[in-house]
């Protein structure tokens, strides 16, 4: 309305009827000179973004309180310091993607495990600062799997960082982590015919909580956390703080059900642009890796994770909260918008189409093939068309590719880009000023991580990097959060 009161007095200057008498001719030019300088300038800084113009007009013409304070996403500096706890089985790598491309394209840091850790940060053991590949300090972004640990994480990160994660519905989630892991787990391991039914019938006959794996088994949302995955259900005020103080660090606690949703909660958070959370679904199942949950089952389920249903509960209906402030309308549309522009990405990148889904062997190209947890389960991926580079500039097939690209894979180019600049810059600097290079703690990863990293070929020598197959106790799955609404738009992504 102020902007519209403003026209209306600068076009009745223009007419010399206001107060004052008639406008002289030269303050008349002026001012119109000066109205067609501002509109060059808003088309051009508009232009400027790209797709930026229709994502901003729709949002303009539907009044979002939001979006109107900032109609262009770029005047307001971009969030760069991000920690994300990357939970299992949640759509997690999907995010992680994301970070890694916005960090590339905004030439940030992202902390990366040590070698001794492979691509994680030595999970199940509670991280430590020593677990971060010196080349790739200080950090602006982290996103590897780890177990949360707060004080470390502040030591490792600025003071301005914002703290993100995310949760999946326990039932579905469990149903995927028993599926996943059930050739490493011993308590999956145990259960006869590798029946899911059976585990939840009797689950203390074959769950151990100190054995190897067994976060896997019970709780697995409260221990990547940091919490106590065996405390007991009835412990009301140890539930009750625990998720105090999740609330207390993390800004923002995504839901996998509602990925989407979340996605647009998380643009405004960190003010980012449309392009900065465009993504690909990655790490999933085929529909027979997946075993439908019968009735009765769901309930179970929750029951032996009692903790991670209440942390589901709590802050699924604090993501519907913060929706609901922001305006359903306004999410709507801008949800709306990024499948639009996604679906535009995905087919400039496949040809001209969407991507088809194909399985680790039928996939060419080795540094798009995903790790596949065990015979039993066959996670897919996607592989581009052989024709890509036609018509292509390098920048556009780089992003076409990393946008597929697995978490192993991708960690491991992302090291070695980031030595690389590392040692640059260390040779540059002045002779006073150069340190030794801080040495990599040799942690003990876990056993069945040393077993699986002596099957691969050795990394490239000098980058420190990671190893290129995924050992089975740090992969990580995708999940959207539910709502108090049923969503059915994210349900492939729900179902790994």
């Amino acid at each position: 309305m102020q902007r519209e009161r403003q026209e209306i007095k600068l076009e009745s200057a223009a007419r010399g009827d206001l107060k004052g008498g008639p406008v002289k001719r030269g303050e008349m030019s002026q001012k119109k000179i000066f109205l067609v300088f501002i509109a060059i300038s808003t088309v051009s800084l508009l232009l400027h973004h790209g797709g930026h113009l229709s994502w901003t007009m729709e949002a303009l013409h539907l009044g979002c309180p939001a979006l109107r304070s900032h109609p262009a996403p770029g005047l307001k500096p971009k969030h760069t310091n991000v920690a994300f706890l990357k939970t299992h089985k949640t759509a997690s790598t999907t995010m992680q993607n994301l970070l890694f491309r916005f960090a590339e394209c905004n030439n940030l840091t992202v902390a990366l495990p040590v070698q001794a850790c492979s691509h994680q940060f030595c999970y199940p053991r509670s991280f430590t600062s020593h677990f971060v590949h010196p080349h790739t300090l200080p950090p602006n972004i982290v996103t590897s799997h780890m177990r949360f640990n707060k004080a470390e994480m502040q030591r490792l990160m600025p003071n301005n960082t914002i703290y993100v994660t995310i949760l999946r519905e326990p039932a579905s989630m469990f149903e995927s982590l028993f599926s996943y892991y059930n050739q490493y787990c011993q308590s999956f391991k145990r259960v006869p015919n590798g029946s899911l039914e059976a585990f939840l019938e009797e689950p203390w006959r074959y769950y151990r909580p100190d054995e190897k794996d067994s976060m896997y088994a019970r709780n697995t949302l409260t221990f990547d956390l940091g919490g106590d995955k065996d405390r007991p259900a009835t412990d009301v005020a140890y539930a009750r703080g625990f998720l105090a103080e999740v609330d207390r660090v993390f800004s923002l606690v995504m839901i996998a059900e509602y990925f989407d949703e979340s996605l647009v909660l998380l643009r405004h958070l960190l003010s980012w642009d449309l392009d900065d959370i465009l993504y690909v679904k990655l790490n999933m199942r085929t529909p027979s890796s997946k075993r439908s949950l019968t009735p009765g089952l769901p309930s179970k389920i929750r029951a032996w994770n009692s903790l991670d249903a209440r942390l589901y509960n709590h802050f699924n209906a604090s993501l519907w909260r913060q929706l609901s402030a922001l305006g359903p309308a306004c999410v709507a549309r801008e949800v709306k918008l990024l499948r639009r522009a996604q679906e535009r990405l995905m087919k400039s990148c496949f040809g001209g189409r969407m991507p088809l889904l194909r399985s680790a062997a039928q996939i060419k190209n080795k540094d798009l093939r995903p790790w596949q947890p065990s015979g039993k389960v066959d996670i897919v991926g996607y592989d581009l068309p052989v024709n890509l580079s036609r018509g292509f500039s390098s920048q556009a097939q780089e992003l076409c590719l990393k946008l597929i690209m697995p978490e192993v894979q991708y960690t491991r180019v992302l090291l070695r880009t980031q030595s690389l600049r590392y040692r640059r810059g260390y040779q540059l600097r002045p002779a006073q000023q150069s340190r030794p290079l801080q040495q990599p703690v040799r942690t003990a990863p876990p056993r069945h991580l040393q077993v699986q990293r002596g099957k691969l070929p050795a990394p490239a020598s000098g980058t420190g990097s990671t190893s290129t197959s995924k050992p089975a106790a740090g992969t990580q799955g995708r999940t959207t959060k539910l709502g108090p609404k049923s969503s059915q738009t994210q349900a492939s992504l729900t179902q790994k």
